[in-house]
């Protein structure tokens, strides 16, 4: 399958599976895609990935966390920058997520990170999604 936006397609096969308390999602994988699952991990948000090989085409298996009450750690993704639309924000002007409690995703000249690192390296960029 073929989509214009790999991103929000990801965001929304996450989601999705959080929604219904699945333990891990499949997509097909990028580099981009394994960058924003390191970033997820990080975050907390997920408990592992990793990049399989399934009749010759690679896949990313993302295994969701969630709390020992079955909580998940996710509550949502939301795509911000799409292909019709793109939002681009200076260090200074990246929105807080539900009052700091969430974060931004950006793609920044130097590499995928956090609005939290981005701030405290003072660079910018395209923010993709917000996460909390």
């Amino acid at each position: 399958m073929n989509t214009t936006d790999p991103i929000a397609d990801m965001l929304t096969r996450i989601r999705n599976a959080v929604r219904s308390r699945h333990p891990k999602v499949e997509m097909p994988s990028s580099r981009l895609k394994m960058e924003i699952a390191k970033i997820l991990k990080e975050e907390g948000y997920i408990t592992s990935y990793k990049v399989g090989e399934e009749n010759r085409r690679k896949t990313l298996r993302v295994n969701l966390k969630y709390t020992p009450d079955h909580e998940p750690a996710l509550t949502n993704l939301v795509r911000v920058s799409r292909p019709g639309r793109r939002v681009y924000a200076s260090y200074r002007e990246v929105p807080a997520v539900l009052g700091g409690l969430g974060n931004s995703v950006l793609s920044t000249p130097r590499g995928l990170m956090t609005a939290r690192r981005a701030r405290k390296l003072r660079v910018g960029g395209e923010i993709l999604f917000q996460v909390w």
